[in-house]
């Protein structure tokens, strides 16, 4: 097994090509993920398709990519902590690292999933607030008349309607509410990334390792690769109503009549109360098809060896 001693730097090369892959292709999808887990009342969207011709219509091509630089800078960081965590724990865990021992690797996957979230959580923060941007601009439109209550981000009156970009959300976050503005909704992150990983990480070992191949000492790539993808939309579709949760506590502009809530419980509650049970899976569908890919995408190149093949170009 030569898969142990592969250097780190080949690792964080190939969870960084992953991660900018991954974001690039399937960022539109996760941008309707949250749209859609924000509005209620009177839908705007109706799916994900709908939501996406929407965007495209109102916004440009590119406003389905809106907020998507701050996912490209810091998702080869996140991508890199966590898949780095994740081969230290184990190697921790694992007395050799070939036994299977589930346990352990929950318990590698929950460390790994503490350790990205340092990273995550501001990142999602200011994601957040960039995709929903356009909603609430639709949102707003249909109601002008009625004064705005909740402070913009926008400098000025409300009628230079300013995009705003990740760099000015953060400043004024930081100004107004210190590095904990940044890290609100740390405790829906860790309780969403954590089960995720717990889930995510053993499901996709066992998976892979039904395709082991004796002669190459790996599974096949295709394998890998269905594994990734099966390991990934299941994980995510558990976790779903946790994601709901943290979207919504992430989201600092409202749109009229949209809900304030001062933590966890209290927008758990609120979303059952008011908008029922299947409130709390929005977005799955969305979420599945995003992090099916995302995760495809990473094992294939973990597996293909990319970091590898470039490390090999400057020896």
């Amino acid at each position: 097994m030569a898969h142990q001693d592969l250097s780190i730097t080949a690792k964080l090369i190939n969870g960084g090509v992953a991660g900018l892959v991954g974001v690039t292709c399937v960022f539109p999808i996760d941008l309707a993920k949250t749209r859609l887990q924000n509005q209620h009342g009177k839908a705007m969207y109706k799916g994900m398709i709908d939501c996406l011709m929407k965007t495209a219509r109102a916004e440009g091509f590119f406003g389905m990519y809106r907020g998507a630089a701050v996912n490209l800078t810091l998702v080869t960081p996140e991508k890199a902590i966590k898949l780095a965590a994740n081969d230290f724990f184990r190697q921790l865990l694992m007395e050799d690292g070939m036994q299977r021992n589930l346990k352990m690797e929950m318990l590698a996957g929950c460390g790994a999933g503490m350790c990205q979230v340092v990273v995550t959580s501001p990142m999602e923060m200011l994601k957040i607030q960039l995709q929903d941007a356009g909603r609430l601009a639709v949102h707003h439109q249909g109601s002008a008349s009625a004064p705005s209550t909740s402070r913009s981000y926008t400098t000025g009156s409300a009628s230079t309607h300013k995009r705003p970009s990740a760099t000015l959300i953060a400043r004024e976050l930081l100004r107004t509410q210190g590095l904990a503005g940044l890290y609100k909704g740390l405790g829906a992150t860790l309780l969403r990334d954590i089960p995720f990983s717990i889930i995510y990480f053993p499901l996709f070992a066992n998976l892979n390792h039904l395709g082991f191949n004796e002669l190459t000492g790996k599974a096949s790539f295709a394998h890998s690769f269905v594994s990734g993808c099966v390991a990934g939309s299941v994980a995510a579709v558990a976790v779903t109503p946790l994601d709901v949760l943290k979207t919504r506590i992430q989201t600092l502009k409202k749109g009229l009549g949209e809900d304030v809530y001062s933590g966890i419980t209290d927008c758990a509650r609120k979303l059952w109360i008011q908008e029922g049970p299947s409130a709390f899976m929005k977005g799955a569908g969305c979420r599945a098809l995003v992090i099916a890919p995302l995760f495809g995408i990473a094992q294939g190149v973990y597996f293909i060896g990319i970091g590898e093949r470039i490390l090999k170009c400057f020896e």
